[in-house]
């Protein structure tokens, strides 16, 4: 009797287990359908990263929605970040939309660059290589000057290509002007 009641169980929890993975393996992340604590830093099924937006209603109430961006992730689907993720890189869980303005603040640039954060994030980081180098900017390259010279590091991210050149002795600076466009004659 005591068998039987085993196999009884057993076969209940093969049913349940059965039951739970297949709804995980068909259902996914949906960004549409997580709230504003999973959203921001999330990624859909499809590849796809998940934003958080804010809205005011009618009545005057701030609401939170989180969609779907165009955004894909590389190598990353079906992942809701960690709280320790989004703790060891300096992020805020109710992060709206997704920008690289943050890349601009050496305290959150520190952390990004922490190793906690750099070897352990995957997701994080994969977001913020992208972002970086939609500026033009190399993280790798970013992170390994963050651990030197952070004033140098924001002139790099603030130029729009144009940096002057590095202190080093025995090196001739330039000045760098600006001259008025003159609009062509007609003669």
């Amino acid at each position: 009797m005591a068998s039987n009641f085993g196999l009884k169980s057993l076969a209940i929890l093969a049913l349940t287990l059965a039951i739970c993975v297949q709804g995980s393996l068909e259902g996914g992340i949906t960004c549409e359908n997580l709230n504003k604590d999973t959203c921001a830093f999330a990624v859909s099924s499809s590849g796809k990263r998940c934003v958080l937006e804010k809205y005011v209603k009618r009545s005057g109430e701030e609401a939170y929605v989180c969609r779907t961006s165009e955004i894909e992730a590389d190598k990353v689907t079906d992942w809701v970040e960690s709280d320790h993720c989004i703790e060891a890189c300096g992020l805020d869980r109710k992060s709206l939309g997704i920008s690289s303005d943050s890349l601009l603040d050496s305290g959150f640039t520190r952390k990004l660059c922490s190793t906690q954060c750099y070897n352990g994030c995957l997701n994080i980081i994969d977001l913020y290589f992208n972002l970086a180098a939609g500026e033009g900017v190399f993280l790798p390259k970013l992170c390994e000057v963050q651990r030197g010279d952070a004033r140098r590091e924001m002139a790099e991210i603030q130029s729009s290509g144009l940096v002057a050149p590095g202190p080093v002795s025995g090196v001739n600076h330039f000045k760098y002007t600006v001259a008025p466009a003159v609009a062509p004659s007609s003669a």
